[in-house]
């Protein structure tokens, strides 16, 4: 709070014109909403559905949508959309409007809300695309993207930058395909035939999405990368993994064998909460704690794979959607 302060001052004696201030203004505001909006549902784990606005609600791939929005409600997640139509308001009525979130855009011409989040609380207005964005990533647990145009291409290539260079997540992506089509697939073939072997990515980074044309791959996916691994957080330069329940000595060593390139210095070692997390809410959780390098993301995301294989199911652990 300090800090915040602190900037709108300096900013006040800065050469800051009336259009920063309307900028700045209008983004805090979008802030705010955010914030307010998402806070009492922040212990529970959300989905973001992507996908076209144009897909009528008669096409196979439509009410896939419809049916893995409930079914990840049915899982205990809560289902976050654009709240425009097509596959938003797949996503909206499958999910129903008590574990909905719509996260609109203010445009020049006209964006209502779908009928299955219009005039809900958790329904937002936003007027700036990145503080949407923010929100969509910030409080997504899990990303599912269904076919779409341009927009829809955005949203999965800043997901898969953001969760690359470590900004978002570690977090499962899953790209769905109607049967027989091949538009994901597509994709992934020109990411390994260009991005891949010109070496304009690693090796490892196609691995940080998955492609299906089956839900229950799509939800098995997303429930399964809860199943030990719970969440993560740095302290100073060590990667802090909080589980479920306590890997054995010979998991953390075969962690150690398996992923040792992905760190700086060290080994992956058992811990209990660190000091810096007394006052955190998951203190109880057992961890895992190493230096990683924050650049092979998507080797860690394998190890993330590797844990969640090789750790029981925690008694108690059924709602993996629980934060």
């Amino acid at each position: 709070m300090e800090r915040a302060f602190k900037v709108l001052t300096r900013l006040t004696h800065e050469n800051v014109d009336r259009l920063d201030w309307k900028i700045l203004a209008a983004a805090m505001e979008d802030l705010e909403g955010g914030f307010q909006v998402f806070y009492p549902h922040r212990h529970v784990r959300k989905v973001s559905i992507f996908g076209s606005a144009r897909t009528p609600a008669d096409e196979p791939i439509y009410k896939m949508a419809v049916d893995f929005a409930q079914r990840m409600t049915q899982l205990g997640f809560m289902v976050i959309t654009g709240a425009g139509d097509g596959i938003m308001a797949a996503g909206n009525r499958g999910a129903g409007r008590e574990q909905s979130f719509g996260l609109n855009i203010r445009l020049p011409f006209e964006q209502g809300s779908n009928p299955y989040i219009a005039g809900d609380e958790k329904l937002m207005s936003f007027k700036y695309f990145f503080t949407r964005k923010l929100f969509f990533l910030r409080e997504s647990d899990a990303i599912a993207l269904f076919p779409g145009g341009f927009g829809t291409l955005d949203e999965a290539f800043e997901s898969l930058t953001l969760l690359q260079t470590g900004k978002y997540g570690p977090a499962p992506v899953v790209l769905i395909n109607e049967p027989g089509s091949d538009y994901w697939n597509s994709l992934d073939q020109h990411i390994r035939e260009h991005l891949l072997r010109e070496g304009l990515v690693s090796p490892a980074d196609p691995d940080i999405y998955k492609i299906t044309d089956d839900l229950d791959v799509a939800c098995g996916i997303i429930s399964q990368f809860y199943r030990v691994y719970h969440s993560s957080r740095y302290v100073g330069k060590t990667l802090v993994m909080r589980l479920t329940s306590e890997l054995s000595d010979g998991a953390v060593a075969a962690l150690n064998e398996e992923f040792s390139d992905i760190l700086v210095t060290g080994e992956i070692v058992k811990s209990a909460a660190l000091p810096a997390e007394k006052l955190d809410e998951t203190h109880h959780l057992p961890r895992l704690c190493l230096v990683f390098n924050q650049r092979d993301t998507a080797r860690l995301m394998q190890m993330i794979d590797q844990i969640n294989r090789l750790g029981a199911l925690a008694p108690g652990s059924e709602h993996p959607e629980w934060k």
